[in-house]
């Protein structure tokens, strides 16, 4: 529309167009319109449904190297092509449709106008669909006499999405392959009946019809078939769909296999005759056919005779006597089942041993006379009447019943199940099923016993160490008895089958029946309980322990094995085992639990287990348990425990000789002079005679929060041990632990100083041996001791305000220290330095004499402290390399010291203490810096 003389128009193929995969398919496109040669060119490109945009060439008919990679290939080998239908119109091909060639295909002709002017492409669109189409027909080789009917079936389905049509034909061929078929019926997709040339008349008279049952089965019935009908049949389906062009296109085409029909015509001087010994048989009888040929002069013809079962050939006798049988009979003739010989020229045999329904129906001969015994093709044909033979099946009169004399068991008790055969003439098989109660589909096989007497046990009953060895008997009155011996547990419970099958002739008959068992599990309702008469016990007193056991089931009828388990107080481990009674009497004590071997007697009275311990010590305090298993019976060896219970636990405390230990616990103060030395007092005033003492002693220092620290203890040994912070060489040698009595103990401070004040106290422990160790039997605390340092009559004058300073650790910091004033004449000045920690406690760091000498009683910091003095009263202190640990409170004392007189000794004459300075430190990359 709206076109002009000389515009070029580019038409192609309407889509969308719909094309099965595999198939060929052709796209035409055509040019008008245009000017130039009149041979125009072409070329197809595709734009894939991924990439919309993006144009892919296919083929060109000017250019060779018009297509992209992907295609290069299908092009050289002409899988892709166009074929040139006239100058200006071209047929695009794809001979093997693929998945990737749906899309939108464009047909493109360059330009031979003078100028640009109308269209140059035009597109279409390609979908690639799933072939669906279906056909199939039996194979079948079928003879039949000349004027009998035949029906052919053809099975014809679809499930394509689209809307299409179908239609089904029927083909013939006669003689060699390259012969065309001929259309025999044809039913078109528009449901029209169209007769081949050759069956046209047949079909206008009703002898060539085509009848459709159901949605898919199409059956072609040929009457009165004829000799020209001799040949190969066969059915073909196509699959039509109508393009947007109004027209309609096969998309698929099905064939199905052949089927070989033979038509026997009349004889002319040849007549056949079929008949049976017995043509009503029961399975397994034998059915025996003799085919006649009566003819004139026929010692000297030569004759193919064809046994037919239902127009299906069975076997077939050439003129040499020569037997061949078809399909499936010649491996029954192999097992000897079947029988067939020329006994002569006219009488033909055919045997068929145990007949079975399968055996069943209409059998006739065909007799084809050959001109010489070589030749492929009778001369004349004829074909025997049909004879009937009909094979019914035996009944089998087997009785079967099913039954157990063990319906309820504990687990571990054998099963006994019977299952009674009768009627039976033949020999039998027998299966056993179980169907656990949980799980009874498909059920598991347990024994066969076949025919022969032999046993299989099924795959899970295979090992005897489990359920033991299976016994599977069969009792002369048929009964077949199956004994397990040992079951588990409740899931062998359930339902058990007996499957009997009866063998005969080739057949077999089955009958089943079921009987249903309980085993009840060892573990219902088995329970534990421990008593004691006593929970506190004194030391060398005895305690009983009961473990009464019940359960739902007679517990004296089957093995029990306890186990006595103990904890000890405080429970610092789980659980262990002291000793384990087996159902047999023997008892199995562990080695670690040595201390209570000899001491304990194990007793058993009906279903109660008793330990009783005799002269109880320390060691058999804390949470005793037993643990109860139950043994199957019938299990050897024993050990495989069916339940296991575990009572609750009973505590059980020893309580040790009371202590008669007092300590003195009066306060007291003692007061000496800095420097001097002195001791600490602790008075025991009752003791035991064959009891052992451990002391320790405590400081509470004046800053402390509450806390005491310990400064040395003196187990029951002597073996001393310090606290933490007394634990250097220079606080060991001056704290000291002595026993001066066997009722006094003395704590001695040497060269005590301000660091020592502060309230001193003792500990007493109390300890015995008790036979297997040593045990505390109590303790006591003495009153507080304090220690305070006489004043001389005057006191220097010091800078005493406190203050406090953060450093960078790993920098120098200077603790203050002024002497204020003047001091007496001839007069030497002493010093000493103390740090406060957490604990209140004061040590000393460094001591500067009277005399100059300097001590650092912490000698690991004698090379980061310095007392520089750059003026007489100035002992302040400089700390280099500051640590965490240094943070803390710092204070010094300065005395003045004076000599009584010439060779006498110095004595302090005044003395003072500064004030406190807080140090604390500050980790390095801290910007608070330091003050």
């Amino acid at each position: 529309t709206g076109l002009t003389t000389g515009q070029r128009v580019v038409t192609v193929q309407q889509g969308p167009l719909y094309r099965v995969r595999g198939s060929h398919v052709t796209l035409w496109c055509k040019v008008s319109g245009y000017q130039g040669p009149a041979e125009q060119n072409f070329q197809w490109s595709i734009y894939l449904p991924s990439a919309p945009e993006r144009e892919v060439q296919i083929v060109s008919t000017v250019d060779p190297s018009f297509p992209y990679a992907i295609y290069t290939q299908r092009v050289r080998s002409r899988g892709i092509f166009v074929e040139r239908v006239q100058g200006d119109a071209v047929l695009l091909h794809i001979t093997e449709l693929q998945d990737r060639d749906a899309g939108e295909y464009e047909c493109h002709t360059p330009n031979t106008d003078e100028r640009y002017f109308g269209s140059y492409s035009a597109k279409t669109n390609l979908s690639v669909i799933e072939d669906t189409l279906s056909a199939s027909m039996a194979p079948q080789t079928l003879t039949f006499t000349e004027g009998d009917a035949v029906e052919l079936t053809c099975e014809v389905s679809k499930s394509t999405t689209q809307h299409t049509h179908l239609s089904v034909g029927w083909y013939h061929l006669q003689g060699a392959e390259e012969h065309p078929a001929e259309e025999v019926l044809i039913l078109s997709k528009d449901f029209i009946l169209k007769p081949g040339p050759s069956y046209e008349q047949r079909f206008l008279a009703g002898e060539v019809r085509l009848n459709k049952v159901g949605n898919a089965t199409y059956k072609l019935f040929l009457g009165a078939v004829k000799p020209s009908d001799q040949g190969q049949l066969y059915c073909e389906a196509a699959e039509w769909i109508e393009d947007p062009d109004r027209t309609w296109k096969d998309i698929s085409r099905q064939q199905t296999e052949r089927t070989s029909l033979a038509v026997v015509s009349q004889g002319r001087d040849l007549s056949v005759d079929i008949a049976a010994a017995e043509s009503s048989l029961s399975e397994g009888d034998t059915l025996q056919l003799n085919c006649t040929v009566e003819t004139q002069k026929s010692s000297s013809r030569h004759f193919q005779v064809i046994w037919l079962l239902n127009g299906v050939e069975v076997a077939r006798v050439d003129p040499h006597g020569v037997l061949i049988w078809k399909g499936e009979y010649e491996e029954r003739a192999k097992l000897g089942q079947l029988r067939a010989f020329k006994s002569s020229n006219t009488i033909y045999m055919l045997t068929i041993h145990e007949v079975g329904l399968r055996d069943d129906g209409t059998y006739r001969c065909s007799v084809s006379e050959m001109k010489t015994p070589e030749d492929l093709h009778g001369i004349q044909t004829n074909l025997s009447s049909g004879i009937q033979v009909n094979v019914k099946p035996i009944e089998s009169r087997m009785h079967l019943s099913v039954s157990t004399s063990t319906p309820q068991v504990m687990a571990g008790d054998s099963l006994i199940l019977l299952c009674e055969v009768q009627g039976v003439t033949s020999p039998v098989s027998v299966r056993w099923w179980h169907l656990p109660p949980q799980r009874p589909d498909p059920g598991v096989l347990v024994a066969t016993m076949e025919q022969d007497g032999s046993l299989r046990p099924g795959s899970t009953y295979q090992d005897g160490r489990t359920r033991g060895s299976l016994r599977l008997e069969k009792g002369s009155s048929g009964t077949f008895k199956l004994v397990i011996p040992n079951t588990l547990d409740e899931d062998d419970g359930g339902r058990y089958r007996c499957e009997a099958t009866e063998w005969s002739r080739g057949q077999s008959w089955t009958a089943e029946g079921e009987t249903a068992v309980t085993v009840n599990s060892m573990g219902r309702g088995l329970h534990a309980t421990l008593r004691s008469r006593v929970a506190t016990v004194r030391y060398g007193q005895g305690f009983e322990l009961v473990c009464q056991m019940s359960a739902n089931y007679t517990l004296e009828e089957v093995p029990v094995c306890v186990r006595w388990l103990f904890q000890p107080s405080p429970p610092a481990s789980p659980y262990h085992e002291l000793v384990q009674v087996f159902p047999n009497g023997t008892v199995a004590w562990v080695t670690v639990q040595s201390h209570f071997k000899g001491k304990a007697q194990l007793t058993k009275v009906d279903t109660s287990f008793r330990l009783h311990i005799h002269d109880a010590v320390a060691a058999h305090e804390g949470t005793y348990q037993c643990e109860v298993e139950v043994w199957r019976r019938n299990i050897l060896p024993l050990g495989q425990p069916a339940a296991t219970t575990r009572s609750n636990a009973v505590g059980i405390k020893v309580v040790l000789p009371e202590s008669k230990l007092q300590v003195a616990t009066k306060d007291s103060l003692v007061e000496i002079a800095s420097g001097a030395d002195t001791a600490i007092e602790c008075r025991i005033v009752f003791a035991q005679n064959n009891s052992q003492l451990a002391v320790t002693w405590y400081l509470l220092p004046p800053l402390a929060d509450g806390t005491p620290l310990q400064i040395i203890r003196a187990n029951y040994s002597s073996i001393l041990e310090y606290g933490s912070e007394f634990s250097s060489p220079a606080q060991k040698s001056r704290f000291l632990s002595q026993r001066v009595s066997s009722n006094l103990f003395w704590l001695r401070i040497l060269s005590a100083n301000l660091g020592d004040r502060g309230k001193y106290y003792c500990v007493v422990e109390e300890w015995l041996w008790l036979v297997d160790g040593w045990y505390k039997l109590g303790e006591g605390t003495s009153g507080r001791t304090v220690l305070e340092f006489k004043h001389p009559e005057r006191e220097l004058q010091i800078e005493k305000t406190n203050n406090s300073i953060s450093v960078m650790e790993g920098k120098e910091v200077t603790l203050p220290c002024l002497l204020q004033g003047a001091h007496l004449p001839d007069s030497h000045l002493s010093a000493i330095w103390f740090q406060v920690k957490d604990s209140g406690h004061g040590s000393a760091l460094l001591t500067l004499h009277h005399e100059g000498t300097i001590e650092y009683p912490q000698g690991s910091l004698e090379r980061r402290l310095y007392l520089r003095r750059p003026t007489a009263g100035n002992f302040s202190l400089t700390l280099s390399s500051v640590a965490r640990d240094d943070a803390g409170m710092y204070y010094c004392q300065v005395q003045e010291w004076q000599q009584q007189g010439k060779g006498k000794n110095w004595a302090v004459q005044a003395s003072a203490c500064s004030g406190y300075t807080q140090l604390t430190t500050i980790p390095p990359g801290n910007a608070a810096g330091s003050k």
